[in-house]
């Protein structure tokens, strides 16, 4: 039962634009497929064959770093682990090497797993791959079935590999729309992997080469990863993230003919999302969003609120009709109570529609009341009913 009673309507204070505006449609791109989310709600702004799969080339070296920035977090390997360089990753004999990035490693070399993630990250190496994937799981076989595993867990429903570094494969592929939450991924759980992204350059063995990703140099967005991706049989790949302020967007392209498209693309994605939409959080985790009755309890209040920080996009000049609401599951709140025990929902509205919804959680424990306590409010709940009605 809805506790109707209970319907709270809060016009957020939110600065808007002065000239509301709808953003216009997407960009046109060239590529086979194409999304672009926002980082922090996850809302997509624009896609298209977003669930297609489609061969991902070196993005699969984003799924890699992934497992590699989990294994350090995690402290199964250290950025100063010197790695002996074994024979499958050397370019000379293994003919699905020669031709691709490189790191350019020999056998024997020992190597700091460091140098070797931004040999991986930076340069794109395939030899740096096979070699980091040797040591982190001891085969390469053995680390895609890590990289599989973790596929399962972030729910990328349509991804699966084959390879450590995404040289062409019958039976592997992803999608954009997985390509974005790994992205995701990538940036929330592994942030200090995900620096790695943004540096420019790496020299080894006095080798300078530059990222791959051109879109770092850009003069009209401040980008900062991810990843570029390019095999015959994938075409130009991009996944870039980019800020403005405390908005981050990720731009996925796939597919695209040429390597100059990928950018081009890439860039009118982000740069139309930045133009046209805006994110806050109107809802902080934490923070009373009302306090309600609670019977049975030791304490007679219970502060309702959210568990996690809500964020919204919306497009620019909209803030100022955002609405939120929340109803309770149950006509009355009774002890005992869980912290973060969900009690109802969280309606956020734009023009009389509901953009997003978010559980109302209780923020704090409320334990039951002694038996006098429990009598009392049985005594009070009984005359309410007869005469007051519900509170």
């Amino acid at each position: 039962m809805l506790c109707s009673a209970t319907l709270l309507w809060l016009t957020l204070t939110l600065t808007p634009n002065v000239h509301a505006e709808q953003a216009p449609a997407a960009p046109q791109i060239e590529a086979k497929a194409f999304i672009l989310m926002d980082y922090h709600s996850g809302v997509v702004l624009a896609e298209q064959r977003a669930d297609e799969r489609l061969d991902p080339a070196s993005l699969t070296k984003m799924m890699a770093s992934y497992v590699i920035g989990q294994a350090i977090k995690t402290e199964k390997i250290k950025p100063d682990d010197l790695v002996t360089v074994g024979k499958d990753a050397w370019a000379t004999v293994n003919p699905a090497l020669r031709g691709s990035s490189l790191m350019f490693l020999k056998p024997g070399d020992k190597i700091p797993v460091l140098e070797l993630n931004k040999g991986i990250v930076i340069q794109s190496g395939n030899d740096a791959s096979i070699a980091l994937a040797d040591y982190v799981a001891g085969s390469q076989d053995a680390f895609v079935s890590l990289m599989n595993n973790y596929v399962k867990s972030l729910n990328l429903t349509n991804t699966h590999f084959l390879t450590v570094h995404g040289l062409d494969a019958a039976g592997q592929y992803s999608t954009a729309r997985d390509m974005a939450l790994l992205g995701q991924a990538l940036i929330r759980d592994v942030p200090e992997e995900y620096a790695l992204h943004k540096e420019k350059e790496f020299t080894f063995n006095n080798i300078k080469q530059p990222n791959r990703n051109r879109l770092l140099w850009s003069s009209n967005l401040n980008v900062d990863g991810i990843k570029t991706g390019h095999t015959n049989g994938a075409g130009h790949n991009l996944v870039a993230s980019a800020t403005e302020g405390n908005m981050r967007l990720i731009s996925v392209v796939l597919g695209a003919p040429t390597d100059a498209i990928r950018f081009r693309d890439s860039e009118k994605l982000l740069t139309w999302g930045f133009r046209f939409f805006e994110t806050v959080t109107p809802v902080q985790a934490n923070t009373t969003f009302t306090t309600q009755l609670v019977w049975y309890g030791a304490r007679s209040e219970a502060r309702l609120g959210v568990a996690d920080d809500v964020a919204l996009t919306v497009p620019k000049g909209q803030m100022r009709n955002l609405k939120a609401s929340f109803t309770l599951t149950s006509p009355h709140l009774q002890a005992p109570l869980a912290k973060n025990q969900a009690v109802g929902t969280v309606d956020f509205q734009l023009d009389g529609k509901v953009i997003a919804q978010r559980p109302l959680v209780v923020l704090d424990e409320v334990p039951e009341a002694g038996l006098f306590g429990r009598l009392w409010d049985a005594i009070w709940l009984t005359l309410t009913k007869w005469f007051g009605g519900w509170f």
